[in-house]
């Protein structure tokens, strides 16, 4: 371990989550005599675990939480503070820890990440899942539970829904369709049978199919009930550890106190107008109940006018970039989403401090086929690209953006489902200047393209379709396709074959 009585580094890195580790096992590696400081406020780090480069952009990696000894043992240079930042002194070049710690840093990298957007921060029945305590939390909690809601339509609530049994569960979302953050109706409704139990029968995939979504309206609601097997539409049912990992519900027992394997409510357009305790609901709301008993712990009553009883409520909305508390006394600028900018070097506005993972914005000129999204995948590339601009910032080298920049790309999985999302996948502002080509087998794969000016610029894929290498080449070398357009989802055609 390396000498701390100085409390001087050459480099320092704030946060022990993937982008911060990545940037730390970066900088130890490159400058192997140079200290390096990783301060982080868990006992634990994220490590990145069997990467995979899949093709060009595409990577997949698991995400594994070890103590922090295995870095400093792995690393003679690297040095791991277990302490939360009290304040940042960019004048200085000083870090201050809670514990009264004073860090001197040459080159600062912030990756301090997001913490959860919570519906109300001091209501005990209100839980917030980010961390490992705070997943362990829940788990603990739903095995009591007969009924939770579940609020939010990003990563999270999609794998928490999927993965809950043995409770009934209301998930509320604001918008027309589940998942809207990464991808369209029409994959919606090509998931939403895995809320079922009963497989859905695979059919052959039509050539040119048309793709037709009925929304529902808002306020509307749909039940799917896996031990029915059946779908019903209608009024309704009868300081922080660092983030957690693409899997994190692996390992966990989520399972409530009730028979039922799976039962998902869906109420569309509508967020939590208000919650009460039972009392506060007879006392002041006593109408609000309806069909309700009032032996439910809390209530929830939705915009869409509904109210519904359950043992506790997951906020699952989304993250904020967690800028406290670097930016007092300093002269950060922030983006609009309040992240710290950063520059195609991750540099941000004060001299010597970088940023990377979800506690910044990229605030360059982005490739046409690239958009930030706070993902895993890229508080990986993130990470280690702010670790290399720092290297070459002490070597005076110049360096170009990396290549990871000019294609999002990303894997993960949802509802069992493998899912790919390639650039412009959801035709993020392309406005009218977009064609969509879909082919979809129910039960089986999910595969849209988006068409630019007869090139593409985007595509989803759902299931294994082995098409994401194909797709990531035509995206970048930007090959017209207008002679090829009916043929492209053709399921008889090799395409792999066709494009070689």
């Amino acid at each position: 371990m390396a000498d701390t009585s100085q409390n001087t580094f050459k480099f320092v890195v704030v946060g022990g989550g993937v982008s911060g580790v990545t940037c730390a096992e970066q900088l130890s590696s490159q400058f192997p005599s140079a200290g390096v400081a990783l301060i982080t406020a868990a006992p634990h780090i994220k490590a990145v675990i069997n990467f995979k480069q899949i093709s060009k952009t595409l990577e997949e990696f698991d995400v594994e939480q070890r103590p922090s000894s295995v870095l400093e043992e792995k690393f003679p240079n690297l040095t791991v503070i277990q302490s939360a930042i009290q304040s940042l002194h960019t004048q200085t070049h000083t870090v201050q820890t809670v514990d009264g710690l004073v860090v001197a840093y040459e080159k600062l990298c912030i990756c301090s990440g997001g913490r959860p957007k919570i519906l109300t921060q001091d209501n005990p029945y209100v839980l917030g899942i980010r961390d490992t305590d705070s997943a362990q939390e829940f788990q603990k909690r739903l095995s009591k539970a007969k009924r939770i809601v579940v609020i939010g339509n990003g990563g999270i609530a999609l794998e928490l829904v999927y993965e809950v049994e043995g409770c009934e569960v209301i998930w509320a979302v604001k918008d027309k369709a589940i998942g809207n953050t990464f991808f369209d109706a029409g994959a919606a409704q090509f998931l939403i049978p895995s809320l079922e139990a009963d497989k859905p029968e695979r059919s052959a995939p039509c050539k040119r199919p048309r793709y037709t979504t009925e929304e529902p309206a808002a306020g509307a609601s749909h039940t799917f009930t896996a031990d029915e097997g059946r779908r019903a539409r209608g009024a309704g049912p009868t300081e922080p550890g660092s983030a957690l990992g693409p899997d994190w519900h692996e390992g966990l027992i989520l399972r409530g106190a009730e028979e039922v394997s799976h039962r998902v409510s869906v109420e569309y357009q509508c967020e939590v107008d208000k919650i009460y305790t039972s009392q506060e609901l007879l006392d002041f709301q006593p109408q609000a109940l309806g069909s309700e008993n009032g032996s439910w712990p809390v209530y929830v009553r939705l915009t869409n006018g509904k109210t519904f009883g359950c043992d506790f409520i997951v906020s699952a909305t989304g993250v904020v970039p967690n800028t406290e508390p670097f930016i007092h006394g300093n002269n950060f600028a922030l983006a609009d989403d309040g992240g710290l900018q950063v520059d195609d070097r991750m540099m941000t506005s004060e001299p010597d401090v970088y940023a990377a993972g979800d506690v910044c914005t990229a605030c360059w000129e982005h490739s046409p086929l690239w958009q930030q999204m706070r993902l895993w995948t890229q508080a990986r590339q993130m990470g280690w690209y702010a670790g290399r601009c720092m290297a070459a910032h002490v070597l005076s080298e110049l360096i170009e953006l990396d290549f990871c920049f000019e294609l999002f790309s990303h894997i993960t999985k949802f509802f069992n489902y493998k899912v790919v999302l390639l650039g412009k996948f959801n035709g993020q502002g392309l406005g009218s200047d977009q064609e969509l080509l879909v082919r979809c087998t129910k039960g089986q794969e999910y595969v849209k393209v988006v068409l630019s000016g007869g090139r593409m610029v985007g595509a989803v894929l759902m299931g294994e379709t082995d098409l994401e290498e194909t797709f990531e080449n035509l995206i970048l070398n930007q090959m017209d396709l207008t002679a090829y357009r009916d043929e492209l989802l053709n399921p008889n055609i090799d395409i792999e074959d066709y494009f070689d």
